[in-house]
């Protein structure tokens, strides 16, 4: 079968179109899922990079996210049976999903409705589980708090766009240029801020008013972190979630004693090998609201494999808004 594999720390032009050996049967509590979408997230450009701080093991294919059909499933799987459409994701430091089929643990699989298609299932994983992850559990957003969203338009920042309003939030959406805004403003940001063209503190102090904002998702870092992090009010909360933009921030920790304020890491990977059913049902409440037409799973641009390359490097230089999907 084809994969995408990473054989050694590079960029994108050094990944490998090969023939590898499909899966074997599976074992027991295991299914072997045939990939028909597998989608890219930017931290699939750092693992490749050696620059994420989880190193799986070489080769190994990116894609940490994917939609399909169960194949074959093994001994003692239950709920799930051959030939149900599937999503799920390849786990902590699993293998990628850039391949034809995969083998994964059954319980990192949920059942989606046939009306949900593929390309569009495969990105609902990662980035929509962290986010509500961590709005739901780590940030413990409440209904009329205010969300402030950092690079509102990529996949994880739209997650957090459409979240935030199915959790009840007013949702300040923060991005780089009017196109990205427009594109946020339209899947239910209620303000919008250009921080490439204003001063963020500044535009954020006047949305937030003398409360201050409630929670800021921040999947960015960099020069970003520090005014979005001085917009929050009394026992506020800041989500670190990732460094899109390439800078770990250096933060003044007499911010957070002066409003209370908690700055609370996002690892939804370590999450989900503590917590597995917790994830189960979180996956469960993803599926249930796009159902609903709450989520929209926005496809940016669909790949066939043999271009992995070039979707890494459009993902890299922050072009998608939404999701970057490979197509077997």
């Amino acid at each position: 079968m084809k994969a995408v594999l990473c054989t050694h720390i590079g960029g994108p032009d050094e990944l490998e179109l090969a023939d590898i050996a499909p899966p074997g049967p599976p074992a027991p509590g295991e299914v072997v899922v045939r990939v028909k979408a597998a989608a890219l997230n930017f931290f699939d450009t750092l693992v490749i990079a050696g620059k994420y701080q989880n190193k799986p093991p070489f080769p190994f294919s990116p894609a940490a996210e994917f939609a399909g059909i169960v194949g074959s499933v093994g001994a003692g799987v239950t709920g799930i049976a051959s030939g149900d459409h599937v999503m799920g994701y390849m786990g902590y430091m699993g293998p990628g999903a850039a391949r034809e089929a995969v083998t994964i643990p059954a319980g990192q699989v949920i059942k989606v409705p046939e009306s949900l298609d593929f390309e569009r299932a495969a990105g609902l994983t990662v980035t929509y589980s962290t986010t509500l992850y961590a709005l739901r559990e780590r940030g413990a957003l409440k209904p009329g708090e205010t969300l402030v969203v950092l690079g509102a338009s990529g996949g994880t920042g739209l997650a957090a766009v459409e979240l935030g309003k199915v959790l009840g939030a007013r949702v300040i959406a923060c991005a780089s240029s009017d196109e990205k805004l427009a594109f946020a403003r339209a899947r239910g940001a209620d303000e919008i801020v250009n921080y490439a063209a204003e001063n963020l503190r500044d535009a954020l102090k006047k949305l937030g008013g003398e409360r201050g904002t409630d929670v800021v998702y921040d999947p960015v870092g960099g020069p970003y972190a520090e005014p979005a992090l001085r917009s929050l009010g009394w026992l506020g909360r800041y989500l670190v979630i990732g460094f899109a933009a390439g800078e770990i921030p250096k933060i003044p920790l007499n911010l957070a004693l002066l409003k209370s304020c908690d700055i609370r890491g996002v690892l939804w990977g370590a999450w989900t090998k503590r917590e597995p059913k917790a994830q189960h049902a979180l996956m469960a409440d993803i599926v249930r609201w796009y159902a609903d037409g709450k989520l929209s799973g926005h496809v940016h641009a669909i790949y066939p494999l043999e271009e992995t390359a070039a979707a890494l490097k459009e993902i890299a230089e922050r072009k998608p808004m939404g999701k970057i999907v490979l197509r077997p």
